[in-house]
């Protein structure tokens, strides 16, 4: 008397037919990823391209302070006098430059918070769509597999 064996892969091909994979689940999620991450080099590059025009008008108006203190004076107390007034000059410019640096910081911080929490909510959003549906197409394919 011969014994059947059965057939393991027909049954789990049948098995993984009976319950669909949806991928749009994913693409969205990618999709909202990326637009995350294209929101974010946004705000990066803002703060980069910000940060970069104080420094440059920190330089400058160095430079400019630089050179009037170079400039040949009468007398040497004046050289005094000069390299006094620019360091006056250079102590304010840095406290001023330092604020607007803060400031972008703290744009950037602000920016950053905004979109993760929105992110967090679209993917929250997301993941319930999904969780629903899959379990919607788990149900819809076992009462199929039982009926056969």
């Amino acid at each position: 008397m011969a014994t059947k064996t059965p057939d393991m892969t027909a049954m789990l091909k049948d098995m993984m037919g009976a319950f669909p994979v949806d991928t749009s689940a994913m693409e969205a999620s990618f999709k909202t990823s990326a637009t995350l991450n294209e929101k974010l080099s946004g705000v990066a590059l803002n703060a980069v391209e910000k940060s970069t025009e104080i420094s440059s008008k920190w330089t400058k108006d160095t430079v400019a302070k630089l050179s009037e203190m170079a400039k040949a004076k009468n007398e040497p107390a004046d050289y005094a006098k000069a390299m006094s007034d620019f360091a006056t000059a250079y102590s304010e410019a840095a406290a001023e430059h330092m604020s607007a640096f803060a400031e972008v910081a703290k744009k950037v911080q602000s920016d950053t918070v905004e979109l993760m929490m929105a992110a967090g909510k679209d993917m929250s959003e997301e993941a319930q769509t999904a969780m629903t549906k899959a379990t919607s197409d788990v149900q819809t394919a076992a009462k199929k597999a039982a009926s056969k």
